[in-house]
């Protein structure tokens, strides 16, 4: 899933919150179910999902649609407004994957000896 632009070490590119990045990445192929995002984004406590997709939904990037049933059954899926972000977010991939040794090297450089 984040193949070719792996940003869990220290992402060069944030979008609102420190999961944004990685739940559009999630939702850049369909609807998923809540339990389905925790499966690729296993660090995240289902306490910080919630949070995080409220506030995609609240800014536009997401959308939530409960499906009757027992138990009910909500999936969550990117907007447009949220697929229009998947071409900026590959071009920083490509930049951070031309460049991240230049910044890794000016970081250590910058560290105090």
């Amino acid at each position: 899933m984040f193949a070719g632009c792996d940003g869990s070490h220290a992402p060069l590119f944030r979008v609102g919150g420190k999961w944004t990045w990685r739940l559009i990445r999630c939702l850049e192929d369909g609807p998923r179910r809540f339990s389905e995002l925790l499966v690729p984004l296993r660090y995240i406590t289902p306490k910080v999902l919630t949070e995080t997709l409220r506030a995609m939904e609240r800014d536009g990037l997401v959308a939530r649609s409960a499906h009757p049933g027992m138990p009910p059954r909500v999936e969550y899926e990117l907007t447009p407004l949220g697929h229009s972000l998947l071409d900026p977010m590959n071009a920083c991939c490509t930049w951070a994957a031309a460049h991240l040794p230049a910044v890794l090297a000016a970081r250590e450089a910058h560290e105090p000896a």
